[in-house]
């Protein structure tokens, strides 16, 4: 596709917005012409129609050699990635401890889980929910072997899962562990059970002491997607991305729906780039029906004075109409929402958590639309906090998941080794220390902790290192600088070290210093930590007056 057509359309159609960049072949390489958002549901069409519009309006002779004239515009080829929102999974079990054990696995796979245990909900209760509208698949599980806690009620459940087969005969029934086998089962299914066979499949168990049930987690991703889905083509840019850089590159993406957390890194020796992560409805901006729970973390990340009724009308309200309120006081609750979504995604990738930061963190996803870079920056390095240096940038325009679509890994990587300047917007790098100053009471704040020495074209800054400090050093994009720190006593910046020397990047934002804790440890008092979290926001929101 991309080699046949002098122009190629973009387009991200996601829960909240559909984006269509335009893209034109400008000698030997491809480049981002221009870019467009708008409500989900608004034709493709018209936006690619707008942006072909202010093309031709700024270079009339560059659009005529492209061809997008108003009356050729449905001839240029589209590369689309559809983010659909998460399918609901019901995961039956015979205990609460099977379900907790399912429903770890299953919610970092991308589906909407629901669950429901013979300890905790009867019979009645347990078909209401697996009979229940929007319920696409039916996990039904029990430990291999089933514990003792499990097999009083292993043959009440089989029962149950086999009336539910019949009753749905469209429904996907997913068997885990020892339900399959059991005579229950059978009888309840009956010898010639409605429906496609293929659609009753077994899949492994989670069992704790082997893991984090990789096998169960593979099923179920691999039920869960579909042809262009955007979120789960993002893996796929990312590996490219990551081999093209020859770099460590980690992408976070939040939107109206769910959420993707991934780690590529570069292939070795001639091996393809390899990956690890989740596609995951709790990364939502806002659930469905959100919770207290759900009202609670947002309200963890504000500096207002919601309380949880009103917060959470808000979020019904914005889950309701995304595009509504966009400014202001909008804004903020977007990000605040958008802070929670990355620090549940955070608590689902423990193993990510504990490997070295990336050389390069991607933002990408509609959450991050209308927030500043500078608040944008701060939500990261809140949430996913990890010491040492990484290079921030934005997938300002959403090309990442339509170019992750592309099936053959070389045109995807040529496809985004041109646009990787035009699409990729740079923040700046982000600096994270832990345990600044804890020795001898170096940590204090009223003491320097340590000294910063930022030297590149020919000029030199340097900047008193101070525990628990955020600040905003000036490095506009395309500057190139190295970064001397010099510690009054060890701390952790990857490794334990006093002295290191780091070469950092410009951006929007450009270098951002967090000297705060790691973990970032907040007050439990609301009142005092939303006086914390409004210091910190008013250095990253331009013209804060709070």
């Amino acid at each position: 596709m991309t080699r046949l057509s002098p122009a190629l359309a973009i387009v991200d159609a996601g829960g909240a917005t559909t984006s269509v960049g335009l893209v034109g072949r400008i000698g030997s390489r491809w480049r981002l012409l221009g870019s467009l958002a708008g409500p989900a549901g608004t034709p493709e069409a018209a936006l690619l129609a707008i942006v072909a519009a202010r093309v031709r309006a700024a270079d009339p002779d560059l659009a005529a050699e492209l061809s997008l004239d108003s009356g050729r515009l449905d001839s240029v080829p589209r590369l689309m990635a559809r983010s659909r929102p998460p399918a609901t999974l019901v995961v039956l079990a015979a205990s609460r401890r099977a379900v907790g054990d399912l429903s770890a696995v299953a919610v970092r796979t991308g589906w909407r889980v629901q669950g429901a245990s013979t300890e905790s909900h009867d019979p009645r209760e347990m078909s209401e929910l697996a009979l229940g509208q929007g319920v696409r698949a039916v996990l039904i599980g029990a430990g291999d072997p089933p514990g003792p806690d499990e097999r009083p009620a292993l043959d009440d459940l089989a029962a149950l899962g086999g009336a539910v087969a019949r009753r749905r005969p469209e429904l996907q029934i997913l068997l885990s562990g020892a339900i399959r086998g059991r005579r229950a089962w059978r009888e309840s299914l009956g010898a010639d059970p409605p429906g496609d066979p293929a659609r009753i499949v077994e899949v492994p168990a989670a069992v704790r002491r082997r893991g984090d049930g990789d096998g169960l987690r593979q099923s179920l991703e691999r039920l869960f997607a579909e042809p262009g889905d955007g979120r789960v083509a993002m893996r796929a840019a990312t590996e490219s991305l990551a081999d093209l850089l020859d770099r460590r590159v980690e992408l976070v993406e939040v939107g109206l729906d769910g959420g993707t957390r991934v780690l590529a890194e570069p292939g070795v020796a001639g091996a393809p780039p390899t990956s690890i992560g989740i596609v995951t409805a709790e990364g939502a901006l806002v659930p469905p029906d959100p919770d207290d729970e759900t009202v609670d973390r947002v309200l963890a990340w504000t500096t207002g004075s919601l309380d949880r009724h009103r917060m959470g009308d808000r979020l019904r309200e914005l889950r309701g109409q995304p595009w509504v309120d966009a400014a202001g006081d909008g804004a903020r609750l977007r990000l605040a929402a958008a802070s929670a979504a990355l620090a549940r995604m955070a608590g689902l990738t423990p193993a990510l958590n504990a490997m070295a930061v990336p050389d390069v963190t991607v933002v990408a996803g509609g959450a991050f639309a209308v927030a500043p870079a500078s608040a944008t920056a701060l939500a990261v390095a809140d949430t996913i906090r990890r010491t040492g240096v990484t290079q921030l940038t934005w997938d300002h325009a959403r090309l990442l998941g339509p170019i992750g679509t592309i099936e053959d890994p070389a045109e995807r990587r040529a496809l985004l080794a041109d646009l990787l300047h035009d699409g990729l917007v740079p923040l700046g790098t982000i600096v994270v220390t832990g345990n600044l100053g804890v020795r001898r009471g170096a940590g204090r704040h009223d003491r320097p902790a340590g000294r910063l020495t930022l030297a590149g074209d020919g000029r030199e800054i340097q900047r008193d290192l101070i525990a628990g400090d955020l600040a905003f050093v000036d490095l506009p994009p395309g500057r190139q600088a190295e970064a001397r720190f010099a510690f009054a006593e060890r701390v952790r910046f990857g490794r334990r070290t006093r002295q290191v020397s780091v070469p950092v990047s410009g951006g929007i934002v450009g270098l951002m210093l967090d000297l705060r804790d790691v973990p970032l440890r907040l007050p439990e008092r609301r009142d005092r930590r939303r006086t914390l979290l409004a210091d910190w926001s008013a250095l990253a929101w331009p013209g804060d007056a709070r």
